[in-house]
């Protein structure tokens, strides 16, 4: 019945610092759609951004920031991903370390968007 992800729904309450960091840090592609909406997008997916209590309906029964905890395949060896993110300044909070992904076992890399989110990026093994 279900393929795959298309989209999901990330609340924020700084609107600027998330799209800093998930466009300016982790390199995601700014798109603006509808009537003042914006998404985060990367490969053939998106990350809609919803502004704490300026929601776009329907939406969550209770959307909150910092709930999430995303994981990412990174585009290119995780050791490259390791050095850009530590010459960018940002605090990489656990790792690397192994795990089980979707399709197999990974290596991954856990940090905190603005809203402390917990993000990992991953590659596979």
């Amino acid at each position: 019945m279900i393929d795959h992800l298309d989209h999901l729904v990330l609340t924020t309450t700084d609107e600027d610092a998330c799209i800093g960091f998930y466009v300016g840090l982790l390199g995601m592609r700014l798109e603006e759609f509808g009537a003042g909406r914006k998404a985060l997008r990367f490969g053939r997916q998106k990350i809609n951004i919803h502004v704490k209590g300026h929601e776009f309906q329907p939406k969550a029964h209770l959307p909150v920031p910092r709930a999430l905890d995303l994981c990412f395949i990174a585009d290119r060896p995780l050791d490259q991903v390791i050095a850009a993110l530590r010459a960018a300044g940002a605090a990489i909070v656990e790792g690397p370390v192994q795990r089980s992904g979707a399709t197999g076992p990974i290596r991954s890399i856990y940090l905190r968007d603005p809203d402390l989110n917990l993000i990992e990026i991953s590659e596979y093994i």
